[in-house]
């Protein structure tokens, strides 16, 4: 394992080598190395000179990269992110406020899976905490609660420095704040995304302004407007694929809709290839016997993990659904797979289908959902990764050629067609309209009603095929 060690630095002369030492000299978790990616924001003093001389010193482990022009806390980490390697990767000053001898105990719940995040909290009772400025923990005290109530946590110090996060999760969240907003903005977005965040208690050992702190009023206030701002975003998946997956996770009557057309095929032992975040596994999950969910984003996985992780007969499991070697655990081991809007992703879409025949018993079915017409292809499906839209015909003889014996097809959801033509087609849009999305869960009990009738083609379409 690796650890990537993100360190912000501006005119830190002071402090920046003591502090590396003893970053370097810190102990880790038994088997982890560690890598220091130091990012300059254009420091006026001497801060570059002296990291520049440990990194000839450790060249292995110190990675020194500079900023163009000053643009505070935030763009560095930003910088410091996208240059991260590491499994698990820990924010840390370039002072001696906090003490990287207490970098186990802030990685021990990442590192048996119970986390995807750790906040060291300078407030929770153990450790030394220095005795400062009570208008500083007042102001903290009013931002973490803020950020409580916009995010739905109960964290004790969002503004901590040392927060520790699983690097993958960390490098799919945009980060747009420059200065010090970066703390509540990554606090409500990794709310937003339902990750897993813990707090450990750290030892505290804060500096004066004599001593060169930074943090001033003006970032209290910064702080304030960002939380606002973020609160009201939708902005936290960097992939827009992703984020249009996760709209949909805020639209449950839609969800609904979908699963109770799906659900009279299911069987009791279901695989359900490409899961997602847990959108519809959360409605088929019920009454089987036997559940694996899967998928090849890794985020996705723990985010299932941690949605659904407490059902005693789950299992989640990363499955690439074109890879015939991923399914060699699963040959003739259930009798119903899910698959839906998977296959229109992968390009070798007869492949992903013989593999979902391999898994299922004699007798046993798969349901395939698909887009359905080419003629509304546009720029919402180039965003998703979309190889194309199916018609019915293509779909039965795909099926057909895979083995399946194809029962019938299913038209599914007319009414979002002209909007999806129109978005894709016309305004050439990449996301799906929040307000659209709740437009139409709202009103999903007037359509599933009219569905049926509405005089134009669906904008899915759903096989139901046997193995013989």
């Amino acid at each position: 394992m690796l650890l990537s060690i993100l360190i912000p630095l501006y005119n830190e002369e002071e402090f920046v080598q003591a502090l590396i030492r003893k970053v370097i000299a810190a102990p880790l978790p038994a088997g982890m190395e560690r890598e220091l990616i130091v990012v300059d924001d254009c420091s006026k003093d001497s801060s570059v000179e002296l990291v520049e001389e440990l990194a000839e010193e450790y060249p292995d482990v110190i990675r020194l990269f500079r900023q163009e022009v000053n643009q505070g806390k935030g763009a560095a980490i930003r910088r410091a992110i996208a240059e991260a390697r590491g499994d698990f990767a820990i924010i840390q000053d370039a002072d001696l406020e906090y003490d990287p001898g207490e970098y186990p105990a802030i990685l021990r719940p990442l590192l048996s899976g119970r986390a995807d995040v750790v906040y060291g909290s300078r407030f929770l009772v153990a450790g030394e905490r220095r005795v400062l400025y009570f208008w500083h923990s007042i102001a903290n005290w009013i931002l973490t609660t803020m950020c409580n109530v916009v995010s739905d946590l109960n964290l004790t110090d969002m503004e901590t420095c040392y927060k520790a996060f699983r690097t993958p999760l960390l490098k799919s969240i945009p980060i747009r704040s420059d200065r010090f907003g970066f703390e509540p903005e990554i606090t409500i977005k990794l709310a937003k995304r339902q990750a897993r965040i813990y707090e450990t208690p750290i030892s505290y050992y804060g500096r004066t302004y004599d001593e060169g702190k930074k943090i001033g009023l003006k970032d209290a206030f910064d702080a304030f407007f960002v939380i606002l701002r973020f609160a009201l975003s939708s902005d936290i998946y960097a992939d827009p694929g992703q984020e249009i997956l996760h709209a949909f996770s805020n639209s449950p009557r839609f969800n609904r809709w979908m699963a109770e057309t799906i659900r009279p095929c299911l069987g009791k032992s279901v695989l359900e290839i490409g899961a997602g975040i847990g959108n519809l596994s959360t409605h088929f999950i019920r009454g089987r016997r036997r559940y694996i969910a899967t998928d090849l984003d890794s985020e996705h996985l723990s985010r299932l993990q941690a949605r659904l992780g407490q059902r005693p007969h789950l299992a989640v499991m990363k499955v690439d659904a074109a890879d015939p070697a991923d399914f060699e655990t699963l040959r003739s081991q259930v009798d119903t797979v899910i698959c839906l809007n998977v296959v229109e992703h992968i390009k070798d879409d007869l492949q992903a289908l013989r593999n979902i025949h391999s898994a299922l018993v004699p007798g046993g079915r798969a349901i395939i959902l698909v887009p359905h017409g080419q003629e509304i292809y546009g720029s919402l499906d180039e965003a998703l990764g979309h190889y194309l839209r199916y018609s019915r015909d293509r779909l039965r003889q795909r099926m057909q050629e895979a083995g399946f014996e194809v029962e019938r097809i299913l038209e599914f959801n007319r009414v979002s067609r002209p909007g999806w033509w129109f978005n894709g087609r016309i305004l050439k849009r990449r996301l799906i309209s929040p307000f659209q999305l709740k437009l139409l869960d709202r009103t999903v009990w007037l359509w599933r009603r009219i569905d049926p009738f509405l005089p134009w083609k669906p904008t899915s379409i759903i096989a139901i095929g046997r193995k013989a």
